[in-house]
C-alpha cells in the first residue's frame, strides 16, 4: 500500500479523487471554508499547493467519504478486522481456524521497524513556517487537527509501550511563545493522561513527539479504540500494509514515515490557556488551562504534505473515522458488551451526547407480571456501556430490547425513536445518574466535565400509536408557542428565551468577545429556566397526562426554534441532546418521585433551549466566504 501521504495523494489523483488548488490560499479561515464546501458536496481530497505564509503544501478531506475511506484501505482492512477479532477473543481461532489462519502472520509482519536514516529527518523547520490552519472565526489560533501524539512511560525506550492518541494541538495564539510553546488538549479517559500521572511520580522529563501526515492509516491509528495490549504502531502497520517505521532523535521517538514531527517536553506542572476551538459537537470549546509543551525540534521529510481536517457540526470528515471504527469492531460488540447486539454513538449528535443501543433479555424470556415485560438485563447492559472506556462519556443511553422487532436498527434513528416511544413506560424506564462526569467538550452540564446521564431502557410490546395531531383542546401557557411535529410522537415547542442566552444558534451573543473563559452558569438564568418548565408542566396538571401519552404524544422538546427542529431529524437529534443535561432538563407531565425513582404518567419533556452557559454555535465568516468566492475555484 502507501509508504507516504504523497503516495496516497498520487493514487487518489489517478482515480479522480484529488482536487489540486494552485492559487494562493490563506490558512487563516480560507482553507477551512474551501474544505467545508468540498466536503458538503461529497467532493475529492484537496491538495493546497500554495499556502500563504508557508513553503509547505497541505492536504485535507482525505477521508471525506465512506467510499474514499474504503478505497484507501481496500487491500488491508479485511486482514486487520481478523486480527482485531482474534486479539479481542483468542477463542475465535479454535472456532474458525480457516478464517483466522493468516491473522497471526498479519500481526507479526506489522511489528514496528527501526530506521537508521528516516525520511522525516530530511530537514528542520519552525512552527511559524507550518501551514497555520485556523478553522473558525473565534478559534484561539492555529491548531493541528489530525495529530498523532506519541508518549512513552517513564524509563521506557520500547516503541510497543507507546501511547499514540489524537489530542488537538494549539500552535499559535493566546500566551504561547511562537516557535517555543504549544498547547496540548487532553480529555477524559485518554492514555496520555496515564503517562502524565506516571511522570509526576518520576524525575524524568516528559518527552513527547507529535507526528503529522504519513500513510493514511497513521492518523486513524491515533483515534482507534484498540483492544488492550494491541499497540497503535502495530495497528497502523497492519492497516498501512507495511511496518510502522520509527527512529530516535536523542531521547525522542520519531515516526520515520511521518511528513512532520514536532518534538518537545511537556511541563509536568503549570498549564496555560488553550482554546477556544470550533469542535465536533458543533460548538466552540472554550478557553481552559491545559498542559503546555516546550518545543525542541520540528522535523520534516522531503516534499512533505501537512495533513489537516476541519471539524464542526457533524457530519464532517472525522465522521468517517467513526464509520471505519464501526467496520472494524462491529463484530466485537457482543464480546465487549455481552447481550448487546448493536451500538450507535450518534454522529449527528456529536457522538458522546447520545448513544442508541439494541440489547437482549436472555435470562427471563418467559417472565410474565400480568402487564408488560419489564426491562431487566438491558439495564445491566446499559450500565456496562456507560461504565466502559469511551462509551462511558455517553450522556443519554437509549437501549431497547430487540427481541420482538428483528428488523430494529440503531442506525435508522427515526425508526429507532419510533420503536422506543411506542413502547416506553415513563413511570419506570428512566434511570438517572447525577453529579457524574460527561464529555469535556459538552457545556450543557452543571460544570466543566460535570453533568448527568440518563439510561432510557425499553422492553415489551407496542403500547401506543404515535400521532402527528395536537391533543384535543391542547393549549399552551404564556410564553410557549409554535408547535411543530418533528416526527410521529415528537412535538417541538418554542419556549421563553432564557435570560442572558441568544436563542439564535447563528449568533454569538453568549460568547463575550475577548473573554470566552468567563461564560459562567448564571444562577438567576438557571432558576428562570427551571421556573419556565415548572410553569409548563403545572399548566397541564389538570389535564389527563396519561391520555395524552396513550393517544400518541410521547416526547415534547422545548426549544428556541421549532421549525429548525422539524426541518430535519438530524437537527432534532443535534439540538436536543447537545443542549440538555438530563438531571436538570428532563421533565414530564404528571411527574412524581417514589423511593428516589423519578417518573411521569404523560409525555416526557426535554428542555433544549440555549442557556447562557452553553458554548456558542459555529458560524462561518461571511467576508471569508466572499473572498473564497473571488478565487473562482471549482469547488
Amino acid at each position: 500500500m502507501y509508504a507516504s501521504l504523497r503516495q496516497a495523494a498520487q493514487d487518489l489523483e489517478k482515480h479522480g479523487q484529488l482536487l489540486r488548488i494552485s492559487e494562493e490560499v490563506d490558512p487563516d479561515l480560507e482553507m477551512a471554508e474551501i474544505h467545508r464546501r468540498v466536503f458538503a458536496k461529497g467532493g475529492p481530497a484537496i491538495l493546497f499547493e500554495n499556502v500563504k505564509g508557508s513553503p509547505f503544501q497541505a492536504m485535507s478531506n482525505v477521508y471525506g467519504t465512506k467510499e474514499r475511506t474504503d478505497f484507501l484501505f481496500r487491500k488491508t482492512l479485511p486482514k486487520v478486522k481478523k486480527v482485531v477479532e482474534l486479539k479481542a477473543d483468542p477463542a475465535n481461532f479454535a472456532k474458525s481456524p480457516l478464517r483466522y489462519a493468516g491473522a497471526p502472520f498479519t500481526a507479526l509482519s506489522a511489528l514496528p521497524r527501526k530506521h537508521l536514516n528516516p525520511a522525516v529527518k530530511y530537514a528542520q523547520t519552525t512552527i511559524d513556517q507550518l501551514p497555520l490552519v485556523k478553522s473558525w472565526p473565534m478559534d484561539g489560533g492555529a491548531f493541528v487537527t489530525l495529530p498523532q501524539v506519541m508518549t512513552l512511560p517513564p524509563g521506557s525506550r520500547q516503541p510497543m509501550q507507546s501511547n499514540i492518541g489524537m489530542y488537538r494541538i494549539q500552535l499559535t495564539g493566546n500566551d504561547y511563545q511562537t516557535n517555543k510553546e504549544i498547547g496540548l488538549h487532553y480529555q477524559l479517559h485518554r492514555g496520555i493522561g496515564v503517562h502524565h500521572t506516571e511522570y509526576l511520580k518520576s524525575d524524568e522529563p516528559f518527552r513527547c513527539s507529535i507526528f503529522v501526515g504519513g500513510p493514511p492509516s497513521h492518523a486513524f491509528c491515533a483515534i482507534m479504540p484498540l483492544p488492550e495490549g494491541l499497540s497503535e504502531m502495530t495497528f497502523a502497520g497492519m492497516l498501512a500494509g507495511r511496518r510502522f517505521g520509527y527512529a530516535w532523535d536523542r531521547d525522542w521517538l520519531l515516526s520515520a514515515d511521518a511528513d512532520f514531527v514536532i518534538t518537545g517536553t511537556i511541563r509536568k506542572k503549570g498549564m496555560m490557556r488553550e482554546g477556544p476551538f470550533g469542535d465536533h459537537l458543533g460548538y466552540y470549546s472554550l478557553e481552559h488551562p491545559f498542559p503546555v509543551m516546550d518545543v525542541e525540534t520540528v522535523w520534516h521529510r522531503k516534499d512533505p504534505i501537512w495533513q489537516f481536517t476541519v471539524v464542526g457540526r457533524p457530519p464532517a470528515e472525522d465522521s468517517q473515522f467513526g464509520y471505519l471504527i464501526h467496520q472494524i469492531v462491529k463484530d466485537l460488540t457482543p464480546g465487549e458488551f455481552p447481550g448487546i447486539k448493536q451500538i450507535n454513538a450518534v454522529d449527528e449528535a456529536g457522538v458522546h451526547p447520545l448513544l442508541l443501543a439494541i440489547g437482549s433479555e436472555r435470562y427471563m424470556p418467559f417472565r410474565e407480571d400480568g402487564q408488560m415485560l419489564v426491562p431487566e438485563e438491558i439495564i445491566t447492559q446499559a450500565n456496562r456501556i456507560i461504565g466502559s472506556g469511551q462509551t462511558s462519556l455517553a450522556k443519554y443511553c437509549i437501549i431497547a430490547d430487540g427481541s420482538n422487532d428483528p428488523d430494529l436498527d440503531a442506525d435508522d434513528q427515526p425508526a429507532f425513536f419510533q420503536h422506543v416511544l411506542e413502547r416506553f413506560d415513563p413511570r419506570r424506564d428512566l434511570h438517572f445518574q447525577t453529579r457524574t462526569t460527561i464529555d469535556t467538550l459538552d457545556y450543557s452540564g452543571s460544570d466543566w466535565n460535570s453533568g448527568s446521564k440518563l439510561i432510557w431502557a425499553v422492553r415489551g410490546a407496542q403500547r401506543r400509536t404515535l400521532t402527528t395531531e395536537l391533543p384535543e383542546g391542547f393549549n399552551l401557557p404564556a410564553g410557549f408557542s409554535e408547535p411543530h411535529y418533528v416526527a410521529p410522537g415528537i412535538l417541538a415547542l418554542a419556549g421563553p428565551a432564557v435570560p442572558g442566552a441568544d436563542p439564535d444558534p447563528a449568533r454569538l451573543a453568549a460568547f463575550p468577545a475577548g473573554a470566552p473563559d468567563k461564560v459562567k452558569r448564571d444562577a438567576a438564568s438557571a432558576k428562570q429556566a427551571a421556573a419556565d418548565l415548572e410553569a409548563f408542566t403545572k399548566h397541564f396538571s389538570g389535564a389527563d397526562a396519561g391520555a395524552m401519552l396513550a393517544n400518541g404524544l410521547a416526547l415534547i422538546v422545548i426549544c428556541d426554534d421549532p421549525a429548525f427542529m422539524a426541518e430535519d431529524f438530524s437537527n432534532f437529534v443535534w439540538a436536543t441532546f447537545t443542549r440538555s443535561n438530563p438531571s436538570h432538563d428532563v421533565h414530564g407531565l404528571g411527574a412524581s418521585t417514589a423511593h428516589k425513582h423519578w417518573g411521569c404518567t404523560g409525555p416526557l419533556v426535554i428542555d433544549a433551549r440555549v442557556k447562557p452557559w452553553h458554548a456558542p454555535g459555529l458560524v462561518e465568516d461571511a467576508a471569508v466566504g466572499r473572498r473564497v468566492d473571488g478565487l473562482g475555484l471549482e469547488v
